[in-house]
């Protein structure tokens, strides 16, 4: 057979396979770069691309200071607006003037505090907020993010083609050329859910994909859509981003996530990127539900509100261990929705150690009450019922019956009582 013949139908099996989701080449040969979906803090909804070095270290700091490293939260990201173009030997520099000490100096200022440090990109000319970006010059970036330090990439989509098989194809060129680097950089993947990252970013390289439009601080788009990709122009709230993650657990597991993208909790309706599209904000109820939700269904913890600042009310939030603990099970299955209907939904997570962790959330304008059987979830027996707000056992046997508020989730942790 011809060559171009053999050659021809050795690519058209590879899309095929990628495609559909079957592909037995592994390119994310290090899972461990992400067992556990990562956690940590990222500028963009706080800071937009106005950032600098001194202004990043007070975060650094404040992370220690408040508690967050200890609670797990290890990775500081640097979003877009960091860049200062590229040098006469193309090596891509940050700005002088908002980093003047240099990436390099700033990654061993977090590294010394037990923190990893991410950067940002874009797999095109220009980044999203039209900085320098790194289609055609992955090697030498990766390699440039290694010698500085880098432990993470987020890289974004901006003015790239509509399609997938570019994407793929310029994904798996960056997780290479990372892979190359000498260093280990893990990988998130920025397409915003346009082209069904979740069947074929893990096999391109990534170790979490982003599944959906920009989150914005609010509850809930403020109008319907059918597509996801309407969120886009009508803002994607906390509830949108469930609803579409909610048929997506199959996806997830050790080494690789769905990417529901940032936690708002905090930002209490500042103006930027997170305040656009109806972003005014969300109750410290409807933020507590981020928090369960977001760790129940597995998706990385990445805070992005001021943690110099932080109320008490706050910290209570991002800093519940036990609700961390769901989030950061080895055994890394994303919750199913068992329960979609009227105002309820129902989500279980298999545990570990056998244990279970439910989230009962009332999506209606007013406080209700359920009686649920564990039985109508898949669950036989009788369980220790743990609450993992109130931090307290609420009951024992084979159901709950209480009351929920609007937009609340009760998150609990059930444990076999059966002998």
């Amino acid at each position: 057979m011809n060559n171009k013949i053999i050659a021809g139908s050795l690519v058209i099996a590879f899309w095929l396979s990628t495609f559909s989701g079957i592909a037995q080449v592994n390119f994310n040969d290090k899972p461990e770069l992400a067992a556990t979906p990562p956690m940590g803090w990222m500028t963009w909804n706080y800071f937009a691309d106005k950032i600098n070095e001194k202004d990043i270290k007070e975060m650094a700091d404040a992370m220690v200071s408040s508690g967050m490293v200890k609670a797990g939260y290890n990775y500081l990201m640097i979003d877009d607006g960091w860049q200062g173009g590229r040098d006469n030997r193309n090596q891509i520099i940050a700005d002088p003037l908002k980093f003047p000490s240099g990436v390099k100096s700033l990654a061993d200022y977090v590294h010394e505090k037990g923190i990893k440090l991410g950067i940002y990109s874009d797999a095109a000319q220009l980044t999203c907020a039209g900085y320098t970006a790194s289609l055609n010059f992955e090697e030498q970036d990766a390699k440039t993010f290694a010698s500085w330090g880098i432990d993470y990439l987020k890289y974004d989509y901006c003015d790239a083609p509509a399609d997938s098989a570019t994407a793929v194809v310029r994904y798996k060129k960056m997780a290479d050329a990372l892979r190359n680097s000498g260093r280990e950089i893990a990988l998130g993947i920025c397409e915003w859910g346009n082209r069904k990252p979740w069947l074929w970013a893990k096999n391109a390289g990534g170790q979490l994909w982003r599944t959906t439009a920009d989150v914005r601080d609010k509850w809930a788009a403020l109008k319907p859509w059918k597509d996801p990709n309407d969120l886009h122009s009508i803002g994607a709230g906390i509830m949108d981003i469930v609803d579409v993650n909610a048929d997506l657990a199959q996806y997830a597991g050790p080494g690789g996530w769905n990417d529901f993208d940032m936690l708002v909790i905090g930002l209490n309706g500042k103006k930027g990127p997170s305040g656009d599209l109806g972003g005014k904000g969300c109750s410290e109820t409807e933020y507590q539900s981020q928090m369960s939700l977001w760790s129940i269904m597995t998706a990385p913890l990445v805070a992005t509100n001021d943690l110099r600042i932080m109320s008490e009310a706050t910290k209570r939030i991002l800093l519940n261990e036990d609700v961390i603990a769901i989030n950061q099970d080895a055994l890394g299955k994303q919750a199913e929705r068992k329960i979609n209907k009227g105002n309820w939904n129902v989500f279980v997570k298999p545990l570990k150690n056998g244990d279970y962790a439910i989230a009962i959330l009332n999506r209606g304008a007013s406080a209700e009450s359920l009686s649920l059987n564990w039985k109508d979830l898949g669950l036989d027996g009788s369980y220790k019922i743990n609450d993992l707000w109130l931090h307290k056992a609420v009951g024992n046997g084979k159901k709950w019956s209480g009351r929920v508020l609007s937009h609340e989730t009760k998150l609990f942790r059930l444990s076999s009582t059966d002998k």
